[in-house]
């Protein structure tokens, strides 16, 4: 029986044509080689499984060919091609810097660059994670990989470049590996499915590329996986079974669900969801991620950023024809606020049935019946109607009179029954205004109007008041002094809109009470109440038990150690 070995070995590229998603770089590698223009030393960077030490192995195999095919491919049959093939070749030196990080052990290497190659033109020495390396071996790098003698090569690899000391950089070619793409991981997982005889739908692919994150590695071990579980057939259920991954069809309902005003239904899916073993934070930002792929997908121009499977791209289009761009940004900020929210939640799962409840509730309000004020004068018209044989009295001038026009002009006109059409409404807490128009005709005061538009004050408890204080602490992090106060010192509420801190000393209440009018206007922002009100008083506290001068101090510090004051007297100090 042969030594299984896994696909992410088995299918390690062994050219640059087989590299995947890094074409500019290889092709600007293979250029380099078949101009003779190497530099004598290389940083690659980027993300992890994406190929950088594949394209070292292949870069220092190439440049030692013997009988180089087309000027810039191995030729695999040469006694150099052979022996790296075979790992045996003593041209080729690999150095983990995450355990080999110190001074010592660059200087070994060191002494290894002294030796030339015995079969080949060049050495290469490829120290991988080479962030690793301490400040000290850095620095003994340093004059070797300036001037290296000329048949050495170094290949830096590292997934942190901005780790690596700017000395090093500033000797280096920096090549900046990308992000291999979902269609680019999708299509070489094909191939290597093919190889292996293994059946395996485009869905399920999809979804090892989504969960690999860019890294060719990542999906080969994923893939792996599948087959230990799944055997020669792979299908898209069951690789979400053995990845744990939540089926998109649960954000398609939802959605449909919240369109229907349907909030019974979300409530019973997150429900689901959770007896799955899902965790609600996850499933709000896959919510989230899953409502911009829908506003992606109203625009053509914007569907290439859509990275998924043909047959679940139809779905996306098909419920981006029934979300309106307004409803999804007031959507996406809703879903927002909850992912801030719920790290800083006492009960979490209340927190996302909150959020979807106001979810469904959008588009509500504008479909309920706006209420008629009444107007006195037309009231007055009911209660003695003028009939039409009745004729209005002139004036001398031939013109009805005055009051006669402003009983014809106070008689409210017929409305218009205004087309049914999915609108959002002016929720608290949510801006809503994008997109919408006002209505043609407004019947209504301009004053009525106006305070139906302002968004009324919100009424908030005490822990949505402390949550909101606290949350001030991660707002304002680059002022240290401030966020000791917001973090020492909580508000009580006294009132429904008002409050009081109670600072100990002058310092500290001058510094609170510069700063709160700045932090009033970021909890009433926060907490959707205008009428909120902070006072900052000067606590009155006992001198005898604390001190916060100098004098107070030194008077603590006496009465407790007598001696203390002795040693003052004679050495004669001054209190600073």
């Amino acid at each position: 029986m042969e030594n299984y070995i896994v696909s992410a070995r088995k299918y390690r590229p062994q050219t640059f044509e087989s590299v995947v998603g890094q074409q500019a770089l290889t092709q600007t590698l293979q250029n380099a080689i078949r101009q003779d223009r190497l530099a004598h030393a290389y940083l690659f960077c980027g993300p992890r499984g994406v190929g950088k030490t594949t394209c070292a192995r292949i870069f220092a195999k190439t440049i030692n060919c013997l009988n180089p095919q087309n000027g810039h491919d191995a030729c695999n049959e040469c006694e150099s091609c052979r022996a790296f093939n075979e790992q045996r070749s003593f041209n080729i030196h690999e150095l983990d810097a995450a355990s080999n990080n110190s001074v010592e052990d660059i200087r070994q290497l060191i002494d290894q660059v002294r030796i030339p190659p015995q079969i080949g033109k060049y050495s290469v020495y490829i120290i991988d994670e080479v962030h690793m390396l301490s400040a000290g071996a850095f620095n003994a790098l340093l004059k070797t990989l300036e001037e290296p003698p000329s048949y050495a090569i170094f290949i830096l690899a590292t997934t942190e470049k901005h780790k690596v000391l700017p000395t090093i950089l500033s000797r280096c070619q920096v090549y900046d590996f990308n992000r291999i793409t979902v269609p680019d991981t999708i299509a070489y997982l094909q191939k290597v499915a093919a190889n292996e005889g293994i059946k395996v739908s485009v869905e399920a692919l999809n979804v090892v590329a989504q969960k690999a994150d860019g890294g060719m590695r990542d999906a080969l071990s994923i893939f792996d996986q599948l087959v230990a579980f799944c055997g020669e057939e792979i299908t898209y259920e069951r690789t979400l079974e053995v990845l744990n991954v939540l089926d998109t069809d649960y954000y398609f309902r939802l959605v449909d669900q919240a369109l229907r005003h349907d909030v019974t239904g979300a409530l019973l899916l997150l429900n689901d969801v959770l007896a799955h073993g899902f965790d609600a934070g996850h499933f709000i930002t896959g919510l989230a991620q899953h409502l911009r792929d829908v506003l992606v997908s109203k625009d053509p121009q914007t569907l290439p950023l859509l990275e998924t499977a043909d047959s679940i791209r139809a779905r996306y289009a098909a419920q981006a024809v029934n979300c309106l761009p307004v409803w999804l940004f007031a959507a996406l900020d809703l879903l927002n606020t909850c992912d801030i929210n719920y790290r800083t939640a006492r009960n979490k799962r209340l927190t996302v049935e909150l959020c979807l409840v106001k979810l469904c509730q959008l588009g509500v309000a504008q479909n309920q019946p706006t209420a008629v004020h009444p107007q006195p004068a037309a009231a007055k018209q009911v209660s003695s109607p003028t009939t039409p044989s009745q004729p209005s009295q002139p004036t001398s001038s031939g013109q009805p009179s005055a009051s006669s026009a402003s009983a014809t002009s106070s008689q409210p006109a017929t409305p218009k029954q205004a087309p049914a059409m999915p609108s959002i409404p002016k929720m608290p807490g949510v801006g809503l205004g994008i997109g919408l128009k006002k209505p043609a005709a407004n019947t209504q005061p301009a004053a009525t109007v106006q305070a139906q538009e302002e968004e009324p004050n919100r009424p908030f408890s005490a822990d949505q008041f402390r949550d909101a204080w606290i949350g001030l602490s991660r707002t304002h992090a680059e002022e240290p002094r401030l966020v000791q106060l917001l973090e020492n010192y909580m508000p009580v509420l006294t009132g429904e809109t008002s409050a009081e801190v109670s600072m100990p000393n002058p310092w500290q209440h001058d510094e609170m009470r510069k700063a709160m009018p700045r932090l009033i206007a970021e909890l009433q922002r926060t907490l959707h109440n205008k009428e909120l009100n902070i006072r900052v008083t000067l606590a009155e506290y006992d001198r005898e038990q604390m001190a916060f001068t100098a004098d107070e101090k030194y008077k603590l510090m006496a009465e407790s150690n007598p001696a203390l004051a002795q040693l003052k007297e004679r050495l004669d100090l001054v209190l600073d």
